[in-house]
């Protein structure tokens, strides 16, 4: 198919990327695909099973375009890494966060992980990762970036990131990096509301926008958006997502980027709120957009759709406007053409349990271990072996908009057991109540050793684990440790903790990386990748 023969609604069709609700193909995605033209599919948890299911469900979605005489669909998804992985099978390798990578100080290591990550995602049927997150994370606050950055340091987050998109894209799949112009410096969830970079341009090309920069120049295949205002570049009260001077202006002149421009989804309240999800979809497209986000409801996929044609019909937004942008997309499925055609099942040596792959084992033991930080230590560690040892573990028990429970974990207290003969381990909740914070003093009270693991999923660590730790700092034990599974900045909360580890995510080869370096057996080789309060940390 060409430009030449395509209807007004093909391509405007192959201008969105939609989301579903299943684990087969359902009515909602059937209805997009074959009635209008759908250029792409999101997976998220909802859609996902064991490795076959997923390969089936691509296999089967491609055969629905296919059999429409469409063109191979984009299907997309979510994997960072860490604590944003859609996919958490035990089958499929559990690739490290950014930040961890960034601990490592080492982008051969994102290079490395990002084309094991390449290579399970394409036997999936899944052809376009919308990673890596290029945000330069310096605001302690950002409620939804943190650990999904590789740090604060602009040179730090273009190396890896660069060496992701690399990897990604040799393999054949393409790279989506986010969030254009950066979402590093808010303090607002841009799922929730409007955030706002206040910073000038000058300080935009140092910090901000180098890691794009670096990722144009690296041949990026897409640009994903963010729904965030910038006034040095947007005099308008508008987020770049809806912006022509950011996403033509600045991204296409004046970083001459020439390939795809995706929006981050237009349901986030960011967009749907303040403008609505049909007004935004042509206020995109209007800015520069080629490609549209919607992953959820279907009345609002097709609203989108829906008011594009309108606009276009109405003269609002010219068809060589709509032109331009499939022009750019037919290039890049025809560039990527191979990884857009799938098979119905997997190659079986590529989906085993990490015990079956010592490569990739190995590879992911030993970056686990270089990135966990030792952040201060006042005579708590290594702990004693011949002490009991109380592990508290906060559970993540509900979803957030950028991460989910692991379906299978391993906790603090089950690795450390595989060091340690004395190990007990009490759960509470990543937002405890004060019965829990009783519960668990009570219990750390009969122990000389207490290991205190904390979670923060938002922008500063939750009260109830924070009262926690001050109460256990009261009760003197002879070694007192914290250890951060997911945001750095805990600290910041509790900077009297004799003894403080970073670690990044929660997830099995950290928690068994964090119990070694706990038992004295394996040393903390990872450098913070963002600045903490110190000098409060004493």
């Amino acid at each position: 198919m060409d430009l030449s023969t395509m209807t007004l609604e093909q391509k405007i069709g192959q201008m969105f990327i939609c989301g579903f609700h299943s684990l087969v193909p359902d009515d909602q995605i059937k209805k997009l695909i074959q009635e209008h033209h759908l250029g792409g599919v999101i997976y998220f948890r909802r859609n996902i099973g064991d490795p076959e299911q997923v390969a089936n469900l691509s296999a089967s979605l491609q055969k629905l375009s296919a059999d429409q005489g469409n063109l191979p669909l984009w299907i997309a998804i979510d994997q960072e890494g860490g604590m944003v992985a859609r996919i958490d099978h035990k089958r499929v390798s559990r690739i490290p966060g950014n930040m961890a990578l960034g601990a490592t100080g080492n982008p051969d290591y994102s290079y490395e992980v990002s084309r094991v990550s390449a290579e399970e995602l394409l036997q999936l049927g899944i052809n376009m990762n919308f990673a890596p997150c290029l945000d330069v994370n310096n605001n302690a606050r950002n409620p939804v970036i943190g650990v999904r950055s590789f740090g604060e340091d602009p040179e730090r987050v273009a190396e890896h990131g660069v060496a992701v998109i690399k990897a990604f894209q040799e393999k054949g799949l393409s790279a989506a990096a986010k969030h254009f112009p950066g979402h590093g410096d808010t303090n607002v969830d841009s799922h929730m509301g409007l955030a706002t970079v206040e910073h000038d341009l000058d300080r935009l090309q140092q910090v901000e926008l180098k890691p794009f920069i670096e990722a144009i120049r690296a041949g990026v295949d897409v640009i994903m958006t963010a729904h965030v205002i910038f006034p040095a570049i947007e005099p308008e009260r508008i987020p770049a997502t809806l912006s022509r001077s950011v996403l033509t202006g600045l991204l296409r002149e004046d970083l001459a980027y020439d390939g795809i421009i995706v929006t981050d989804c237009l349901e986030m309240h960011a967009i749907a709120k303040f403008f609505g999800i049909g007004e935004g979809a042509v206020k995109a497209i209007e800015a520069g957009a080629d490609v549209v986000l919607v992953s959820h409801t279907l009345n609002d996929q097709i609203e989108a759709i829906e008011a594009i044609k309108h606009a276009v019909r109405t003269g609002r937004i010219s068809e060589k406007t709509i032109d331009a942008a499939v022009t750019r997309i037919l290039a890049l499925k025809n560039k990527r053409l191979a990884g857009l055609k799938t098979s119905d099942a997997p190659a079986p040596a590529v989906f085993v349990e990490r015990h079956e792959k010592p490569e990739v084992d190995r590879l992911l033991k030993e970056i686990s271990l270089k990135s966990v930080t030792l952040v201060k230590d006042r005579g708590q560690l290594p702990l004693q072996a011949e002490a009991p040892v109380l592990v508290i573990w906060p559970e993540l028990r509900s979803e957030t908009q950028v991460d989910e429970p692991w379906t299978e974990f391993v906790t603090l207290g089950d690795a450390l057991s595989s060091h340690l003969e004395q190990v007990q381990e009490i759960v509470v909740s990543a937002e405890p109540d004060e019965q829990e914070i009783e519960r668990a003093l009570s219990a750390a009270a009969g122990f000389s050793q207490v290991v205190l693991v904390t979670y923060t999923a938002g922008s500063a660590l939750p009260e109830g684990q924070r009262l926690l730790a001050e109460k256990l700092m009261e009760q003197k034990h002879d070694k007192l440790v914290a250890a951060s599974t997911r945001n750095p900045y805990d600290l910041n909360e509790i900077p009297s903790m004799p003894a403080y580890l970073c670690c990044y995510e929660n997830t099995p080869y950290f928690m068994e990386a964090l119990a070694s370096v706990l038992a004295g057996k394996s040393k903390a080789e990872g450098k913070l990748p963002v600045s903490l309060d110190l000098q409060g940390a004493h």
